[in-house]
């Protein structure tokens, strides 16, 4: 069976980058009829926090990105405490005590000598008299990973062939002086337990995954398939990272942004089909990792509203009744105000801007030179209530009194009667109209 997991760190908000790591792989699942885990990446006690973890699955949710089981690293920390007890036992996990400053210092001895920057395996020539004395000195010692030095290599979902020499790598950092369990450990020992098979994340984990594979496998698991998608760059091919809080799926929802929207533009962005609005089943059903390259996507959020206005216009009445009545639209014109309204809104929440122009009136946009037209014509206008006719009934008088005709006619009536110079046919609008302020 196909299993997959979205591994997110409940220490912010879910962003686009973010998005395209969970997506893919719960289309990966989807389309096998495997399943997708929730798995919360929360063993930094200090940052995580549970506003984040609802946060997580409110998002999750909007988008119908429906885990199959939730999983928390929280709550087996027992459980990477025997593995590290195995592989200490083993001889693969070993103290270190460099300070940050020092292991800097020799990062730049190396490279001023021409060589990689990879530790250096000081602490493996320690002897118990040796950790004792750095304590006593108030060292605190953390633990690191020993690679065996030999080529990893794997055949990447999206990036092909990868060969990494583990010799070009510094052994990683398993668990820290305080005692947390860092990502690439935890991570290992839970797709192992949990028998994940597929894995598909940002390609700024390529050499994460190298290390991972031989920790996978030092605990008698199978290295799961993984593959490896381009990040995202912003329109103009710059870094996303500097405006990645204004592109959280919170405020994406919030601005407006229909779910079927980014889904149907994240899960084609960078594979060279086009980018069209389909269901999550379609999505699924059509989805290949071989259609990705390697190199950056650029994403664009100004292409989000076409696919947002595209998917809100095709609604029917029953999606948005609740919401029409919520405006406070009588129920005998709610049809009525939604089939008028819909093919000229972009988001929902733009109905009530539509709806305070039929109720209240419209701040009228009249230009000097048809000051004059417009009184006479507002002087032909009766009262509401008005129905089907009265559009065509009161223009024909307007172009009686005045002589104008076509555009010189219709378009400064639209904009004194709506304040706007597009919208909707003004014969389904005029029997909507509660107020004209034209009138006077």
């Amino acid at each position: 069976m196909t299993i997959t997991r979205f591994a997110p760190s409940p220490t912010g908000h879910i962003h686009v980058g973010n998005l395209r790591t969970a997506l893919f792989n719960y289309l990966i699942a989807r389309k096998a009829g495997g399943t997708f885990i929730l798995r919360l990446d929360d063993t930094d006690q200090e940052r995580s926090k549970e506003e984040y973890v609802d946060g997580i699955k409110r998002d999750l949710d909007w988008l119908g990105l429906h885990w199959d089981r939730i999983e928390r690293q929280s709550l087996r920390l027992d459980r990477y405490a025997g593995v590290a007890e195995d592989l200490r036992k083993s001889g693969r996990l070993y103290e270190v005590f460099e300070t940050p400053t020092e292991l800097d210092l020799k990062r730049k001895k190396q490279l001023n000598m021409g060589k990689p920057p990879v530790y250096d395996r000081t602490g493996l020539s320690l002897t118990d008299a040796d950790k004792e004395k750095l304590r006593a000195e108030g060292r605190e010692g953390y633990w690191r990973f020993q690679l065996d030095h030999e080529r990893i290599e794997w055949n990447d979902g999206i990036l092909g062939d990868i060969s990494i020499d583990a010799a070009s790598v510094s052994d990683p950092v398993l668990i820290r002086a305080d005692g947390q369990v860092l990502y690439t450990f935890a991570s290992s020992v839970d797709d192992t337990d949990m028998g994940v098979t597929d894995i598909v994340r940002g390609s700024d984990h390529v050499t994460n995954t190298a290390t991972q594979i031989q920790i996978i496998r030092s605990i008698g698991g199978t290295p799961p398939s993984f593959a490896h998608h381009s990040l995202l760059t912003g329109a103009k091919g710059e870094e996303l990272s500097k405006r990645i809080g204004a592109l959280s799926l919170k405020d994406l929802r919030e601005a407006g942004v229909a779910p079927e929207a980014l889904l149907s533009l994240m899960a084609r962005l960078g594979s060279g089909q086009p980018v069209k609005l389909a269901s999550l089943d379609e999505l699924a059903e059509q989805f290949d990792l071989s259609h990705f390259g390697a190199s950056p996507t650029k994403f664009d959020a100004d292409d989000l509203w076409p696919l947002t206005r595209e998917r809100n216009q095709a609604l029917p009445f029953d999606a948005v009744k609740d919401r029409i009545a919520a405006l406070g639209v009588p129920a005998d014109q709610a049809e009525r105000f939604w089939r008028v309204a819909s093919q000229n809104i972009t988001r929902i929440e733009d109905l009530g801007e539509w709806w305070k122009i039929f109720s209240e009136g419209a701040e009228p946009q009249i230009d000097p030179e048809d000051a004059e037209f417009i009184a006479e014509a507002m002087r032909l206008l009766p009262p509401p209530p008005y129905d089907d006719s009265t559009w065509s009934e009161w223009t024909a008088k307007v172009k009686a009194a005045t002589g104008r005709k076509g555009k010189g006619l219709f378009m400064p009536l639209r904009k004194a009667v709506t304040g706007q110079a597009h919208g909707p046919d003004m014969s389904d609008v005029m029997p909507l109209l509660h107020v004209v302020k034209a009138r006077g």
